[in-house]
């Protein structure tokens, strides 16, 4: 019997393995690492967590965990206690009651369900520990076992190769990216600024013309050709800009880039969550991507908000953005905060044309939330 179940669990693993051969970018792949985890291991819960090297997690995925009880619990966690411990040793931990251990802090977040047993297997590169497997609650017995810990080490060392690949293969991706935008840059430098200069050239003769009294409509004429030839090719290059970055990686992937930059840049805190989204066509994402970038702008130059946090999930078919901060709120319906800045109207808009539906919900002092329904 024990060798029938080992016989099963090694074939899942297998199984598990030729999957994450055939991905490519690294969400899936990790998306894929802690299912797979749970359900090797038995366990009610499981996570999987990717350090950002500045003591908070850049990704955090977990599995067993509804959405629910996900955004009940708040902010991600932080590499401390027993989640940081795995991420400084390479050797596995396995314990009966996660409570006796030293780095455990006697206390969860809000509605964290109580876990007791735990099993955690460092993902190790050569480059160090780039990860972590973490299960907890072993179903049908009291503790994860020696068997449980030899499979999920053996994860994990296949974990690490999938990662560091599809990292490799979003680098490379990115690369041709930049090579393609350099390209469009030259045709624009070769093209539109050509055409542009035409125009100002037409323009400067229509002007001296009309100074001496003289008919100008020719030069007009060839100004507006000339603009129109630049606005079809500005529209040209514009449209293969997008899908070199949407159509490409997908939303998900293309805000989670934006939401790095931002953090960079600014050094405010934006916590990031994405919660298996449907999928849009590229001109949807776009308007999508569009509304966030509004949004965030909003929080990051207007609302002076410590904490700022997106979230994008799946809402029975719908995909739901929603942008909250704590900033300093204001009034949504003030006519001249509307028409002075914001961007709240190009928000509706862009929505209006998704057939989707934008919320702001505000009041001075008490943060704003903007948030998105867009049918998939």
């Amino acid at each position: 019997m024990l060798e029938s179940r080992d016989s099963t669990a090694f074939r899942t693993l297998s199984d598990v393995v030729l999957a994450l051969a055939a991905e490519r970018e690294v969400e899936p792949v990790l998306q894929r690492l802690v299912h797979a985890a749970r359900e090797l291991g038995g366990a009610r819960y499981a996570a999987l967590g990717v350090p950002d090297g500045e003591g908070a997690f850049a990704r955090f995925i977990t599995s067993g965990m509804s959405d629910e009880l996900i955004a009940a619990m708040g902010p991600l966690p932080r590499t401390h206690g027993l989640l940081g411990a795995m991420l400084e040793a390479r050797e596995p931990y396995r314990t009966p009651d996660i409570h006796t251990h030293p780095r455990f802090r006697g206390w969860w977040p809000r509605a964290h369900p109580d876990m007791r047993s735990f099993l955690g297997v460092p993902i190790v590169a050569r480059g160090g520990v780039i990860g972590a497997l973490y299960l907890t609650d072993k179903e049908g017995a009291e503790e994860f076992s020696a068997a449980d810990e030899k499979l999920i080490v053996l994860l994990a060392a296949h974990a690490a190769i999938a990662i560091e690949n599809a990292r490799l293969y979003e680098r490379s991706r990115e690369l041709s990216i930049v090579e393609e935008r350099n390209r469009l840059a030259r045709e624009l430098h070769d093209s539109v600024t050509q055409q542009l200069f035409g125009v100002v050239l037409a323009a400067q003769t229509a002007g001296e013309l009309l100074a001496r009294g003289e008919a100008a409509g020719g030069e007009l004429e060839r100004v507006q050709a000339l603009a129109r030839g630049a606005m079809d090719e500005l529209r040209s290059v514009v449209f293969e800009l997008r899908p070199a970055s949407l159509e490409a990686e997908g939303l998900a992937q293309v805000l989670r880039k934006h939401v790095d930059v931002l953090r960079r840049v600014t050094g405010r805190p934006i916590e990031l969550r994405i919660a298996s989204p449907p999928s849009l066509r590229a001109e949807a994402a776009g308007q999508v991507f569009r509304i966030a970038q509004e949004a965030l702008q909003n929080a990051l130059r207007h609302a002076g908000a410590e904490r700022i946090e997106v979230r994008v999930e799946d809402g029975g078919g719908r995909l739901l953005l929603t942008v909250a901060d704590d900033g300093r709120g204001f009034d949504p319906d003030a006519p001249v905060l509307r028409s002075r800045r914001l961007g709240l109207t190009s928000m509706e808009e862009r929505a209006t044309e998704l057939g989707g539906r934008l919320r702001v919900v505000s009041r001075p002092g008490e943060g704003t939330t903007v948030r998105l329904e867009v049918p998939a």
